[in-house]
C-alpha cells in the first residue's frame, strides 16, 4: 500500500498516518518523491481500509501496491531513485562506470591501475579485499590488508571505492573504507547479509545471483531497502544457462524489464556476463544501449597474470578505446 501526501504536510499530520499505520500491526516507510511524499507501507496491508486513510488530514490518496516486491517498485515510487555519492550522481543522465581488478593482489598492482583510470576521467574504483571463491583453493583475498590498500587509494587519489562484503562477520570493516558495497552473486539471498547492509545509509551493488530470476533480485533488494537503506544500484551480471562457450549469458533483456518494473538504478557487468576479455567491450555498449545506467568493467593493468578473472579482464589500452565508444553511444542516447 502506498500513501501520497503533499511535499510540504505537516510533521504531526505524516506521523499520525505513521502512527495508525504501526498501530495496525504495519511498518511505514518514508519515500520523498519530487512531486509527492509517499509512504511505504509494509505488513499485514490488505487488511486495512482504503478510505479509513484517504479520510486523514493531509492525505491525497492510497494506492494498493499489486507486485511482491512493494518499495523497489514502479508503483510505490514513479520517479527514479537517485543516489548521491559526494556529488557523484547515479540514476541520473550520466551514466557512471566502475573499473578495476577483480582482486587487489599488491599495493603496486592496485595503485599503478587507480592511477590510468584516474587519468581517464573514472571515479569509482572496484577491488576485492575479500573474495568469495567458488574453490577453497583458489585466491580468496588479501582481506585486512587488501582494504588497508584500497583505503590508501581513496585517500591519496580520491577515488571512491567499490569493493565486496562476503558475511556479516568482516562487514564492518568493510565498510569503514567502502563508499559502495558490493553483494556478489553468490550471495544475493544471503538475507542476513541484506539486513545487516539494509541498517547502513552506505550505496548497496547487488548483482544478481547464477540463476536467479529478475523478481528474485528485486525481492533481494526489498530485503536491503525494508530495512532503511534506499540506496540500492542493482546489477545484470550474466546467468548460468546451457551455453558453454561463454562464461555466463548476459541477460540485456533485464535491463529494459527492470527499469520499468523499479525504481531503482541498474548497472551491466559485462565482464563477468560473457567472460571473454576481447568481447566486454561489445557487451558493455550492448548494456549502455539497452538502458543501463552505469556499467562495472574489470580492467587489469597486465592480465595474464591476474590472480582471479584474468581471462574476462581488459587492459587500460582496451579500456580507453571503449571509453571513446562510450561517449559516442551516449550523445545518440542524449545521456552524458
Amino acid at each position: 500500500m502506498l500513501i501520497l501526501m503533499p511535499l510540504d504536510a505537516p510533521k504531526d499530520a505524516i506521523d499520525k498516518v505513521k502512527n495508525k499505520l504501526t498501530y495496525n500491526g504495519c511498518t511505514p516507510h518514508e519515500i520523498p518523491g519530487a512531486i509527492k511524499l509517499g509512504i511505504g507501507v509494509t505488513g499485514p496491508s490488505s487488511k486495512l481500509s482504503l478510505d479509513e486513510f484517504k479520510l486523514l488530514e493531509y492525505v491525497d490518496d492510497v494506492i494498493r501496491v499489486s507486485k511482491p516486491f512493494k518499495l523497489v517498485s514502479r508503483e510505490m515510487k514513479y520517479e527514479d531513485t537517485i543516489i548521491n555519492i559526494d556529488g557523484e550522481l547515479i540514476g541520473a543522465k550520466k551514466i557512471n562506470i566502475i573499473a578495476g581488478p577483480c582482486s587487489v593482489e599488491s599495493r603496486e598492482q592496485i595503485f599503478e591501475i587507480a592511477e590510468m583510470l584516474k587519468e581517464m576521467g573514472i571515479k569509482f574504483i572496484r577491488g576485492g579485499a575479500y573474495k568469495p571463491r567458488s574453490s577453497p583453493y583458489a585466491f580468496q583475498g588479501l582481506k585486512e590488508i587488501g582494504l588497508k590498500y584500497l583505503s590508501e587509494v581513496k585517500k591519496e587519489l580520491g577515488m571512491k571505492i567499490v569493493t565486496e562484503a562476503k558475511d556479516t562477520e568482516t562487514l564492518d570493516m568493510v565498510i569503514e573504507v567502502a563508499d559502495i558495497i558490493q553483494i556478489g552473486a553468490r550471495n544475493m539471498q544471503n538475507f542476513s547479509l541484506l539486513e545487516k547492509v539494509g541498517k547502513t545509509n552506505i550505496p548497496i551493488l547487488l548483482k544478481r545471483g547464477l540463476s536467479a530470476t529478475i523478481e528474485d533480485l528485486l525481492m533481494s533488494a526489498e530485503y536491503i531497502v525494508s530495512q532503511g537503506n534506499n540506496n540500492v544500484i542493482l546489477c545484470e551480471r550474466g546467468i548460468r544457462t546451457f551455453e558453454t562457450y561463454t562464461r555466463n549469458t548476459l541477460d540485456l533483456n533485464a535491463v529494459p524489464v527492470i527499469k520499468h518494473l523499479s525504481n531503482l538504478p541498474i548497472f551491466v557487468d559485462p565482464s563477468h556476463g560473457i567472460g571473454i576479455a576481447n568481447k566486454v567491450p561489445n557487451m558493455a555498449l550492448a548494456g549502455i544501449a539497452a538502458g543501463a545506467d552505469g556499467l562495472i568493467i574489470e580492467v587489469h593493468n597486465h592480465p595474464e597474470k591476474a590472480l582471479s578473472d584474468g581471462m574476462q579482464s581488459i587492459t587500460p589500452k582496451q579500456f580507453k578505446e571503449l571509453l571513446t565508444k562510450v561517449k559516442l553511444l551516449s550523445k545518440i542516447l542524449e545521456r552524458e
